[in-house]
């Protein structure tokens, strides 16, 4: 199976911009809609239910934000 050509676009965006996307401040909601979501629907996944079906048979189940609150140990 060829390379689909979303893929490539996603490859030479991040290629392009690389910088942006490492830095510190880039966080995990922005990757997966600007990368991993289009990623996985060049793939063919259903990755917003458009079909509407039931949650037990989703591609894909977007899951909530977790915050880890770091406390120091003395």
């Amino acid at each position: 199976m060829p390379c689909p050509p979303e893929v490539l676009e996603l490859i030479n965006r991040f290629a392009s911009y690389r910088s942006k996307y490492t830095a510190t401040d880039y966080n995990e909601t922005q990757l997966r809609n600007e990368f991993l979501n289009p990623f996985f629907e060049a793939l063919g996944w259903d990755v917003y239910n458009k079909a509407g079906i039931s949650e037990l048979y989703k591609d894909v189940i977007h899951e909530y934000m977790v915050k880890i609150i770091e406390e120091s140990v003395s």
